[in-house]
């Protein structure tokens, strides 16, 4: 039974790192069509959030005593606001290809957090695939061309800050599984995510095309997607979700190579190989790693406090 758990963990694990690879293709579509990266941000969570509401109001979990609602909200300013402004500031100022790699610092940040927080151990076999799933990320990225000359030490910064903000996804979902759903937390920080997004977005006339792109966003890239990250984190610790999210960027390279038959350069493959190295490692060795957290089903009547899902970023 324990076994099975952790299979299906890694199924929604995969899972999540799968829908958000369509990221790209959706945002190429809003793009192309005049869209600001902060307005389709600020939609996509604004879609989101409808979806997870329209999920959690029959079940009765968006009801939580107003400091839990407080705290989802002000995880919203970072994890999602923060995450955002942070990723588009760091294309902006180094570059899409430097800041996708410093985005994918995430599951470094979760590993350190992980030990800080839920005592995991630091073994061989993680620190391995940690290494790996860093290593082929930073190739993927890179594949396409290296890193920018232009790139500003704000731009690093920006980077490295999303990269943390997007890990604190996994710290925080991975404490609120405890006692509370994804669906709750969700519902409380993607709107407060979205306020703080609402100033410094300039609207503009979307086309039908657009429009559907950008529901797609908020159902597959950010409520499917998060809930099954959740569903993942509920069966296995935190630094394994984050290892085998890392198969993002490979899989958004196959879906731009099915879409647009963008190829895969030698650097490309062979960062394909090193994240699916790292988690294999991960799969094979899961002795090595800490027992994941109680679920509510475990611990909890079923409509009680409801959970954070955490996203990523994905992006």
């Amino acid at each position: 039974m324990k076994r099975y758990r952790q299979c299906l963990g890694y199924v929604f694990a995969a899972l999540a790192a799968l829908l958000w690879a369509f990221l790209g293709p959706l945002g190429r579509i809003c793009m192309a069509d005049g869209l600001s990266p902060q307005e389709a941000a600020f939609w996509r969570a604004v879609f989101g959030a409808f979806f997870f509401w329209l999920h959690a109001a029959p079940k009765g979990a968006i009801r939580v005593p107003p400091r839990i609602a407080l705290t989802f909200a002000a995880f919203g300013c970072v994890g999602i606001s923060g995450f955002f402004a942070a990723y588009f500031l760091a294309v902006e100022e180094a570059g899409a290809a430097l800041a996708a790699v410093l985005l994918y610092t995430a599951p470094a940040w979760v590993a350190l957090l992980s030990r800080l927080f839920f005592r995991e151990l630091f073994t061989g076999p993680k620190l391995l695939a940690l290494a790996l799933a860093l290593g082929g990320a930073t190739l993927a990225c890179l594949s396409g061309g290296g890193l920018p000359q232009g790139a500003s030490f704000l731009g690093i910064a920006a980077g490295l800050t999303a990269g943390f903000c997007y890990s604190l996804h996994y710290i925080f979902g991975a404490h609120y599984l405890k006692q509370y759903s994804p669906l709750t937390l969700y519902c409380w920080c993607l709107p407060a995510g979205a306020l703080l997004l609402l100033p410094f977005v300039s609207f503009s006339a979307k086309s039908s095309t657009v429009w559907t792109a950008l529901v797609m966003l908020g159902f597959f890239c950010t409520y499917a997607a998060y809930w099954s990250y959740c569903e993942g984190l509920k069966r296995l610790p935190p630094t394994v979700v984050a290892v085998v999210a890392t198969l993002e960027p490979l899989l958004a390279a196959l879906l731009a190579w099915w879409f647009w038959g963008e190829m895969f350069s030698l650097q490309g493959w062979a960062g394909a190989s090193l994240i699916l190295g790292g988690v294999l490692l991960i799969i094979l060795f899961p002795a090595s790693t800490a027992p994941p957290v109680p679920t509510p089903e475990d611990s909890a009547p079923a409509c009680a406090d409801p959970l954070p899902q955490s996203p990523r970023p994905g992006p």
